[in-house]
């Protein structure tokens, strides 16, 4: 068995935040031995109906890849990938070591794996297997197993089939190229005022406003992460 390790002693390790899909990347918060994501968090809209729904993007990990010099500056050196791990995660063991404070509104944290093939990006979320945030610091171990009923796939919403797809859970899991992530999902997305046109063909907080009293609020700090590869 090969573990990564990352205890943020030493600067983020190569994880991120994400701005949205215009400005990218942005830097998590650094405290002494961990990094935090606080609210507000951007509404990724890129799988909304009739793909699996919205959700926030709260810590990201590439997986492969050689990151370029703004990417670097964000997330400092990818010690993932400098590792040479692989993108095999069948089977892995991820173990998560987080406390925080949320307002969830419904939602859960749940883990994200993503991989390209064949040019589409395929996301999976391992709903079967929720992280629970408290105020005290709390070890949570995932076991990614290769059955879909515990996983959800997020598909795409309708004009970013191009890029987004569904691919099988087996074929993410054996190359998970793209990355890793921890997002609140799924999100209640309430238009402020009356709309013209379909909300989920429409971006939220770009082509409407919403009600932003309806999404989660707080502040999640992570510790420690550890992935065991069989």
């Amino acid at each position: 068995m090969r573990s990564y390790r990352e205890s943020f002693d030493d600067g983020p390790g190569g994880w991120f935040g994400w701005n949205d899909n215009a400005r990218g990347p942005k830097p998590l918060e650094q405290a002494p031995s961990c990094v935090i994501s606080r609210s507000p968090w951007w509404i990724d809209y890129n799988h909304a109906p009739p793909g699996a729904g919205y959700m926030h993007l709260l810590f990201m990990l590439l997986t492969s890849g050689s990151p370029g010099e703004y990417q670097r500056e964000v997330s400092g050196e990818n010690r993932f990938v400098q590792g040479r791990f692989g993108t095999d995660f069948t089977n892995a063991t991820v173990r998560l070591r987080l406390r925080g404070e949320l307002i969830t509104h419904a939602t859960r944290l749940y883990l994200l794996c993503q991989g390209v093939h064949h040019g589409i990006c395929t996301g999976w979320l391992l709903t079967g297997q929720p992280i629970e945030v408290t105020t005290n610091w709390t070890e949570t171990r995932l076991t990614l197993t290769p059955d879909e009923s515990a996983w959800t796939c997020l598909s795409s919403r309708h004009d970013r089939t191009d890029y987004y797809g569904s691919a099988p859970l087996q074929t993410v899991l054996r190359d998970t190229n793209a990355d890793i992530l921890l997002v609140l999902f799924p999100l209640e997305i309430v238009p402020m005022g009356p709309l013209n046109g379909d909300p989920n063909r429409l971006r939220p907080e770009r082509d409407y406003p919403i009600w932003r009293s309806r999404l989660p609020e707080g502040y999640v700090e992570m510790d420690e992460v550890q992935i065991d590869f069989p």
